[in-house]
């Protein structure tokens, strides 16, 4: 048999074990599922005789090297900052390693180490970073070996709810980590290139600056800049291209509304509030408001940030019961930030008959004869329930496929690496297609940057 370990049972294993379970037979797998809770990784077993779980708790030294020895290949789906001493066992027990996070500076500082020991460390094989990777190099691979030269580049993925799930006012459900829904798009400004011209957006601007796309089938988004858009401009051979933007996809009208929060400071992570424990929504709310002897908390807000009584924006608000007396914070030295997201997990949360939904945006400009062209690619990916998100889906598959690709000997570059070689998107782009991950490419006339 050859054993897989896989660190970490939480939301994104679900798929990726599913799928390694339907292979194990005929594949000859076996799968230690290690978490800090036996409860989960049982669950995630599913009685299967080709898997264990065990409690895995990585701070015990021990236990994680005897673990990692025994296998053939570690995935980990740890959060990033945890997987380096796990990375560093694995070059010390000459193991493969996969997961789904970005390249940490510590990570990418092994690299010379792992290609020594002749090791692949597959990293960002997820969704985003992942998918978007490998659909976004196939087609810029394909655009240059028909001799063109590219112009413009951008990316866009979003986690949203599906359509027969969308049922308040946002057009929006919690499909991920909550908070990184609400801290996105802090710590420096949006950075991209647009017609040559650097372009930055300060996190007080972004979410009014928005893109609209259209999406067939599923109607009109838009889309706002993400941190870092030339992150990887050079890693995709698009240094000479004019404008490279990445961004974060969302409902049209989301962007205006989350901007509410952004302006009254209830976004920032950055120091807590005195007594949040036994304080009310309605108190929070308060917080941020000018004083006033008679005016309501209603009327105030709607005075700061200049909203009309008959503006969706604050039907919006009323929605998230934001003014209600009665309903206590109960988190003792809370952020704004984290009081935010407890406020919007009430309303916010996937019921159990919801389902999610993945979009994926890329357009492509390209120059070939001395014509402009443009190829637009969009994916749109349903989840099956609140198990089998669309989110789980899209995040474990392609790990769990760089693994068995890894341990069959079809992925073979050694070194600390992302996905960005036809040795790995081809395969994997293949085989998601049978899971429902499908890119649909249309040539369509250019449109430069509106």
């Amino acid at each position: 048999m050859r054993n897989i370990l896989i660190i970490g049972a939480g939301r994104s294993a679900s798929s990726l074990i599913k799928y390694l379970l339907n292979k194990s037979d005929a594949e000859n797998l076996h799968l230690t599922i290690g978490d800090l809770s036996l409860e989960l990784a049982e669950r995630k077993t599913n009685n299967h005789k080709n898997a264990t779980a065990i409690q895995l708790d990585i701070a015990n030294v021990e236990q994680r090297q005897a673990e990692i020895q025994k296998a053939d290949i570690v995935i980990s789906m740890l959060p990033a900052f945890m997987h380096i001493d796990v990375a560093k066992d694995c070059i010390a027990f000459k193991k493969h390693m996969v997961t789904a996070s970005y390249i940490s500076d510590a990570m990418q500082a092994l690299d010379e180490e792992v290609r020594a020991n002749n090791l692949v460390f597959m990293n960002e094989i997820g969704l985003d970073p992942g998918i978007d990777h490998m659909s976004a190099m196939k087609i810029l691979d394909e655009i240059r070996e028909e001799g063109g030269k590219m112009i413009l580049f951008e990316s866009f993925c979003g986690g949203l709810v599906a359509p027969e799930s969308d049922n308040n006012l946002w057009n929006y459900k919690f499909t991920w980590n909550p908070r990184n829904v609400v801290l996105a798009g802090q710590g420096g400004a949006a950075k991209f290139i647009q017609e040559g011209t650097y372009k930055y957006i300060p996190y007080h601007k972004l979410f009014r600056r928005t893109e609209f796309l259209e999406v067939e089938g599923y109607g009109r988004f838009e889309g706002y800049a993400n941190r870092d858009s030339l992150k990887y401009r050079s890693i995709y051979g698009l240094d000479d291209a004019l404008t490279v933007y990445r961004g974060t996809i969302r409902r049209v009208g989301y962007s205006k509304a989350w901007d509410m929060f952004v302006q009254l400071g209830m976004t920032d992570d950055t120091y807590a509030i005195d007594d949040s424990e036994t304080m009310s929504y309605r108190e929070f709310v308060n917080l941020f408001l000018p004083y006033h002897p008679t005016d309501s908390v209603e009327i105030k807000l709607r005075h700061q940030l200049k909203i009309d009584q008959d503006d969706v924006m604050w039907d919006k608000l009323l929605e998230l019961d934001l003014f209600n007396p009665n309903k206590i914070i109960g988190l003792k030295h809370a952020t704004p930030a984290q009081i935010l997201e407890k406020i919007l997990t009430d309303s916010w949360t996937l019921e159990p008959h919801d389902k999610d939904m993945i979009v994926m945006y890329h357009k492509f400009g390209y120059e070939l004869n001395g014509e402009k062209k443009q190829i637009d690619s969009t994916m749109v990916c349903i989840g099956d329930d609140q198990t089998y998100t669309a989110m789980a889906k899209t995040v474990g598959l392609p790990v769990a496929m760089a693994t068995l690709q890894i341990l069959n000997g079809n992925i073979k570059t050694p070194g600390v690496q992302l996905p960005i070689k036809k040795e790995v998107y081809e395969p994997i782009l293949k085989e998601l297609e049978e899971y429902g991950v499908i890119f649909t490419e249309k040539q369509v006339i250019y449109k430069g940057y509106k």
